[in-house]
């Protein structure tokens, strides 16, 4: 045998390696169609991009009712004692809130900032829900005098309230927040006291003998986005339990018990493929396990059943629209003349992973807090003929890290096309960034099909207002 004999090998000629090199090699593997999305609520997206500008958050008003009356049907036609509060946190427009409250819902509140909100939306005390692990003392005062429901989270908090209260004529109600064990991970012992140890049977003691105090609420949250309806029939006979044990022990019936929220919107995680319906449960699936639970109690003994629900019912009322602003990497193939050019799209295979084309858009990660757990969905404004390939999506910010889709299937782009990110519509407005640029306008439109600016674009004057100048500092000082 020939001793300089070197066998074969195969080089990255045809493309890069990995489950998807056949396919990527293949032009019409990934199909010829995308979903689109050509309109919200019969207005079309590219009218509304002229007409407020890019990027531009948009809220279906008709879409947040209509999941607020399929949750709300889903519980009550099983437990009609079921009453909702809307978490401010997950998206704290006034017209959002506002959407929320005429349906019915409370507001449930974890700051001193939601808390004076709620009030100036004209929300009274008795009908808000505060939680929290930090409620400072002026706002626990005001929520004192005003009859809002504090649900205590930690021994201090209990200290500081039994001190504000201790001139009082009348009692106040409150909650106390319970940790629990729902076979769900992580367990989110951060907030509240711990079930399972004896500490929640021992706070809940202390608030029954205090004659300040009355002990109206039993709370758990055991995360968000939870998958297994389970998990709630598992919290829910625990509290259960732990009720039991405080009317026995202490002869007092607590009124409710709160279940939070984590139900999960039609998103996906990272590294989930398909539909989200193949992985999200019907909401009348979560009733069923929670209801069941609370019907196997007498009727008299069956309790206030209460939920914080967010992202549930505004996620998939929400979009973003943004604009391609540059294209970068080699271009897709385009159809000159009739026939494919493959050409660059080999030479694309061949260059590998960073050849990759890519679409600089102008929203960026600063608006899309959510973008780090959930694959956003990127859908066009218009229908395109044309075979999709993998792309990346950057964002406009000056920072390696502003990537809004890493690998995303989309048809060849120009500069001012228009794409919809979906579902956005939770937590996102509330936690975006003013980062390098302003954010954008928000837009709701109404059940008349109406498109109303419901926030408008930031200008300078809103970020420099809290600013503060010193005298030496002036421009007119160093002249």
């Amino acid at each position: 045998m020939n001793q300089n004999y070197i066998p074969p090998e195969i080089s990255n000629e045809l493309g890069r390696f990995g489950p998807t090199a056949a396919a990527d090699r293949n032009l019409y593997s990934r199909g010829m169609t995308t979903k689109t999305l050509i309109e919200i609520d019969g207005i079309p997206v590219t009218d509304l991009v002229k007409r407020f500008g890019s990027p531009l958050f948009v809220f279906s008003e008709a879409r947040l009712r209509e999941k607020a009356h399929h949750l709300r049907d889903a519980f009550r036609s099983s437990y009609p004692k079921t009453t909702f509060a809307w978490s401010y946190k997950t998206n704290y427009l006034s017209a959002i809130c506002q959407v929320f409250h005429q349906e019915g819902w409370m507001a449930e509140v974890v700051s001193d900032f939601e808390y004076q909100k709620a009030r100036k939306l004209g929300i009274p005390g008795e009908k808000i829900v505060f939680n929290g692990p930090h409620k400072p003392r002026a706002i626990l005062e005001q929520a004192i005098a005003e009859g809002a429901l504090i649900q205590i989270d930690n021994w201090d908090e209990l200290c500081l309230i039994e001190e504000l209260v201790s001139e009082r004529d009348q009692p106040i109600e409150v909650g106390i927040r319970v940790w629990l064990d729902a076979g769900i991970r992580p367990i989110w012992s951060k907030f509240g006291f711990c079930l399972e140890s004896g500490e929640a049977g021992r706070v809940a003691s202390r608030i029954v003998n205090n004659p300040k105090l009355s002990l109206h609420t039993l709370h758990t949250h055991i995360g968000t986005y939870i998958l297994d309806p389970a998990a709630y029939a598992v919290a829910a006979r625990k509290l259960v339990g732990l009720r039991e044990q405080i009317r026995v022990e202490l002869k007092h019936l607590v009124t409710c018990l709160n279940l939070g929220g984590g139900f999960p919107s039609l998103s996906l995680l990272h590294g989930m493929v398909g539909d989200p319906e193949q992985y999200v449960p019907p909401i009348e699936r979560y009733a069923d396990a929670i209801t069941t639970v609370l019907n196997e109690l007498p009727t008299k003994l069956r309790p206030e059943l209460r939920f914080e629900t967010g992202r549930y019912l505004v996620d998939e009322a929400g979009y973003l629209l943004t604009s391609v602003v540059a294209v970068k990497g080699v271009r897709h193939p385009v159809m000159t003349g009739g026939e494919w050019a493959l050409r660059d799209y080999k030479e694309q295979l061949i260059l590998g992973e960073e050849s990759k084309t890519s679409y600089l858009i102008d929203a960026g990660v600063n608006l899309l807090y959510t973008g780090a757990w959930y694959q956003i969905k990127v859908l066009p404004a218009e229908a395109r003929n044309l075979p999709l390939s993998p792309v990346r999506l950057y964002g406009p910010l000056c920072m390696a890290i502003d990537v809004v889709r890493y690998n995303v299937d989309l048809p060849p782009l120009n500069v001012g096309d228009v794409l919809a990110l979906h579902p956005v519509g939770a937590y996102n407005v509330t936690q975006a960034m003013q980062f390098i640029t302003y954010r954008p306008p928000v837009v709701l439109i109404d059940t008349a099909g109406k498109p109303q600016i419901i926030r408008r674009r930031e200008v300078l004057a809103d970020i420099e207002g809290p600013e503060c100048l010193p005298d030496s500092l002036r421009p007119e000082a160093s002249s």
